[in-house]
């Protein structure tokens, strides 16, 4: 006789959002102290080599972000307005005159910068851009790589209860390319791994 398994509640995605949020947390308490200057260096891969690469409730946390900021049409109007209007909170201003130059499409921008040198999403921004990898940042209390590693590794269990592989981490801007139109749309209140979990 076949034996069946119960199965798992439904995983609200706002409660595992709220659950990132406590790891975002946690990681400005291990980067306490730590500054830039914000000369958005990071924010322009093409210039680093490097691109925050996402889990999927990463990218659901930029998704409603960008959501509740009028959609990705009204997203890409406030980063070409020059960041016109009030910041988010704790956004700090950079001026192209401190970074490198590069023609645009070499710079690889990261498609939530403004042109006035702020994050359009900051207090959503991924964990990769809350560790200070620039060169340019100013240490405060020492990190430990073990810190580091921890708190990727919480964010990997959280996305893999957001969806199946979600712990697979993939580029930001690809990440969002590959969420297409939805990206702008509103969320899906429960997860999509607790929806295949029921057989959906």
């Amino acid at each position: 006789m076949r034996r069946t398994t119960p199965l798992d509640p439904p995983v609200r995605e706002a409660d595992l959002l709220t659950e990132l949020a406590a790891v975002y947390r946690e990681a400005e308490e291990v980067f306490s102290g730590w500054t830039c200057e914000a000369s958005t260096e990071c924010c322009r891969f093409g210039i680093t080599g490097r691109e925050p690469y996402v889990t999927s409730v990463e990218l659901a946390a930029v998704r409603r972000a960008i959501a509740a900021r009028g959609g990705r049409r009204a997203l890409e109007g406030i980063v070409r307005a020059d960041g016109a209007g009030p910041p988010e909170p704790g956004v700090s201003a950079g001026g192209p005159s401190r970074r490198r130059a590069l023609p645009q499409a070499s710079e690889r921008r990261c498609p939530m910068l403004t042109d006035a040198g702020r994050c359009a999403i900051y207090a959503a921004r991924p964990l990769g851009c809350r560790t200070f990898f620039c060169d340019r940042a100013s240490a405060g209390s020492p990190v430990r790589h073990n810190d580091v590693t921890r708190l990727v590794r919480k964010v990997q269990e959280i996305a893999a209860r957001h969806e199946p592989s979600g712990d697979l981490g993939r580029p930001l801007t690809r990440a969002l390319a590959e969420a297409g139109p939805s990206a702008a749309g509103a969320p899906p209140r429960t997860s999509s791994a607790a929806r295949a979990r029921r057989g959906r």
